[in-house]
């Protein structure tokens, strides 16, 4: 909690310098300059506070399981321990929310997170673009890649458990990647990054720290059986946290624009985990996942450019 600690006595002493400055305001309109830009100082540091606590607390897990299991870890130590040393990282974006929403806004800020997250009553086309738009695609493209190659088969088929499979990535997706993830990234950063800057902006610059965030876990179990890196499976994940991460999160912002709803912001996230990384992921490595993931960022991208084109992202 230091940081904030911090950031606080740093916004009073900008505050003491602009007000007792022997630079006094020329004319009554610099007053008000100056305060609008204080309050855009200050939210830019919330922000910024907000990005490097989640950052800490998310990757605290990985970092100290690492020290005694190794980094890249063993491919079996992953499948053991992962799931424990994961439990952080996906907190991390909703709790660190919560907390800088409540040290900041009281009471007030953190309803006002969870009033957009039982806002349901929006149009049902956007209840259909969240939960139709990335299964849609991912398995119309998959049909296509079939239709060339062997090598593209959902990893559902090759599943002894088709069930424990289906219900694990529904439930990843859901909870683990669109509630924990999207009440702090949409829920908390969104709105105070879009006073500042235009949805397009807004989205390429939270997809970019996204992606970020996302590099220490898939580092750390990308190891084969030796623990040594396995670049097969660590760079198709990493060419993912930009190419694909980055549209999608324009998209998401746009959505979230739209709807001012986080119903449909984890809706739409969740097909995106649980089709991407469960459902619709193919059992392979390598060159195969990396066009996999290049069709899904044409894709996104192709959508950002239309909204772009149709001045959506303003």
């Amino acid at each position: 909690m230091s940081i904030y600690i911090a950031m606080d006595d740093l916004y009073t002493r900008i505050i003491y310098d602009f007000t007792y400055s022997e630079k006094k305001p020329a004319i009554a309109g610099s007053l008000e300059i100056m305060e609008n830009y204080m309050e855009k100082t200050k939210k830019n540091r919330i922000v910024l506070a907000y990005f490097l606590v989640t950052f800490l607390v998310s990757w605290a897990g990985i970092i100290g399981v690492s020290f005694f299991l190794g980094m890249p870890t063993t491919s079996g130590i992953f499948e053991s321990y992962g799931p424990l040393a994961l439990i952080p990282f996906l907190l991390g974006p909703s709790v660190v929310g919560f907390i800088t929403a409540g040290r900041q806004y009281g009471i007030d800020g953190v309803k006002e997170i969870l009033g957009r997250l039982v806002n349901w009553k929006i149009r049902f086309k956007w209840y259909l673009f969240a939960a139709l738009t990335v299964p849609v695609f991912i398995a119309a493209w998959l049909l296509l890649l079939n239709l060339l190659s062997s090598e593209y088969v959902p990893r559902y088929f090759v599943q002894n458990d088709k069930m424990v499979f289906v219900i694990t990535g529904i439930l990843t997706g859901l909870i683990g990647g669109g509630l924990l993830e999207e009440l702090g990234w949409t829920g908390f950063a969104t709105p105070l990054m879009r006073k500042k800057w235009s949805v397009l902006k807004t989205g390429l610059i939270l997809g970019s720290l996204w992606g970020l965030w996302h590099f220490l876990p898939v580092y750390w179990g990308s190891g084969d059986e030796n623990g040594v890196i396995s670049w097969n499976q660590f760079l198709p994940g990493l060419f993912s946290h930009y190419a694909v991460l980055i549209p999608f999160r324009v998209i998401q912002v746009w959505l979230h624009e739209k709807t001012k709803s986080l119903v449909t912001s984890v809706i739409f996230h969740s097909t995106l985990t649980t089709c991407a990384l469960f459902l619709f992921s193919i059992d392979n490595e390598g060159v195969p996942v990396l066009i996999y993931y290049a069709g899904i960022a044409v894709f996104l991208w192709t959508i950002v450019g239309i909204l772009y084109r149709k001045g959506q992202l303003k």
